[in-house]
């Protein structure tokens, strides 16, 4: 990827240690990075104008799940030109089809691939997307 063309993203995790990592590798691969350790949070900030290029996802959250946060999201017209891709320990293909259902571009299963990776698939959805 060029430098030049840096990517914003936002990270929305209730894990912190996750969300952390995640944002270090993220900055090192010449994204732009935000974070939310809650869905509340991630509203907030795009209510106040942050839109991303990309949003990655959780689903396990307390509050609200990943998948309301999405439809929240998509009821106020946020953000409504960014990639969002769902980050999750959960790989049911129920989980899989409601996200696309929803609306993302893609799925990700955190247990089976690394950060690298992790950005890998990230970058390949978005360099799909863009080629739709």
């Amino acid at each position: 990827m060029e430098t030049e063309d840096i990517k914003t993203i936002l990270i929305v995790d209730d894990d912190s240690f996750l969300l952390d990592m995640y944002a270090l590798k993220f900055s090192k691969s010449n994204f732009s990075v935000s974070t939310s350790i809650s869905p509340e949070g991630a509203l907030e900030k795009l209510r106040a104008g942050l839109n991303p290029d990309i949003i990655l996802l959780d689903i396990m959250m307390p509050e609200m799940d990943g998948f309301e946060l999405l439809q929240k999201i998509k009821e106020e017209n946020l953000s409504q030109s960014s990639i969002v891709i769902f980050l999750s320990n959960r790989g049911q293909p129920s989980d899989v089809t409601q996200a696309k259902s929803l609306g993302a571009s893609g799925y990700i299963v955190k247990a089976s691939s690394t950060p690298g990776e992790v950005i890998e698939k990230v970058l390949n959805i978005v360099t799909k997307e863009k080629t739709q």
